[in-house]
């Protein structure tokens, strides 16, 4: 079933349950496919496409969390949270931080990286296998953890 079903789909069931935070994120997600449809000249969505839009969303979202949190203001950090859990539904299952480290250590050993000066290299391999798996903040961190 494609994203634009599912959240569809989804879309109604909030609807119905008058889940509010629900809506907002499912709105969002239908307003950042239609606009990606549009500009782009493709009728479809590639699922990597899909996966870039749904994980800068959550981005977007826990950014302003942390915003709203350095200001004090939970009341509105709260919505963005739960906002962002509600779109991460629908990516892939994250890796956890020691599968997503042994992964890191295996292809630093197959590229032959030596230090940070290699660090471009593995995180270009890293970014490109690991799309839509690991947040690529979490991935840079470990790279230059490793790699030291």
């Amino acid at each position: 079933m494609s994203l634009e079903k599912k959240i569809m789909e989804q879309l109604k069931a909030a609807m119905r349950a008058k889940d509010t935070v629900a809506l907002q994120s499912l709105r969002a997600i239908k307003s950042e496919l239609l606009l990606v449809k549009t500009s782009n000249s493709s009728a479809e969505l590639s699922e990597e496409d899909e996966i870039k839009m749904l994980q800068k969303l959550v981005k977007q979202r826990k950014d302003s969390a942390t915003l709203f949190s350095e200001q004090n203001r939970e009341d509105l950090a709260e919505p963005e949270l739960a906002q962002a859990k509600i779109i991460e539904q629908f990516l892939p299952e994250q890796m956890s931080n020691d599968d997503l480290k042994a992964f890191v250590q295996e292809l630093i050993t197959k590229t032959g990286a030596s230090g940070m000066k290699d660090m471009g290299k593995v995180m270009g391999q890293a970014s490109q296998q690991l799309a839509g798996k690991a947040d690529g903040k979490a991935i840079s961190n470990i790279v230059k953890e490793l790699l030291k």
